[in-house]
């Protein structure tokens, strides 16, 4: 049986995905706190095991690391990496920072049709970003691109895992 939504009963539905999401006063108790900045000798280790990573897979990608609040630390950007990474990597650490999850979660969610996140806060729901963590809090994000998204998760999921701040 096919059913036929109204436009505002359309948008409706395409918001039901987010009421599964957790909300309220007990998830900002639940969400990491923000701590002190990566600083540049850190960002700079992070984005040289990045890179190691990136090439161990045979791939040219942008590292791109920011600060909790977003704001940029570090670009490094291999050679050969296409020109559209230098400015996706950025964002995806940006975002990761930010909303304090991965971006595969925003992708994942965005996927199921949460469309709130399409365009919040300049949000890119592209898997390659992971928030960095020290001292159990959020210092950072790292965002990486060049690849396929899932490689481009994979490739910073191994770089944070080998990170020792």
């Amino acid at each position: 049986m096919n059913i036929r939504l109204s436009r505002p009963a359309a948008l409706l539905a395409s918001l039901l995905p987010l009421a599964a999401l957790p909300s309220g006063p007990a998830v900002a108790q639940q969400a990491p706190r923000y701590g002190e900045a990566i600083t540049l000798q850190a960002a700079q280790e992070l984005a040289r095991i990045a890179r190691e990573e990136a090439r161990a897979r045979g791939l040219a990608m942008a590292v791109a690391i920011a600060g909790p609040a977003g704001d940029p630390v570090l670009l490094e950007v291999m050679d050969g990496t296409q020109y559209a990474s230098t400015a996706i990597a950025p964002a995806k650490a940006r975002t990761a920072a930010r909303f304090r999850k991965p971006t595969k979660v925003l992708q994942d969610a965005a996927a199921a049709g949460a469309v709130a996140y399409a365009g919040a806060d300049n949000a890119v729901a592209l898997e390659g970003g992971l928030p960095v963590f020290i001292d159990g809090t959020v210092a950072g994000g790292l965002g990486i691109s060049g690849g396929t998204s899932a490689q481009d998760g994979e490739v910073a999921a191994a770089a944070l895992a080998r990170f020792k701040p």
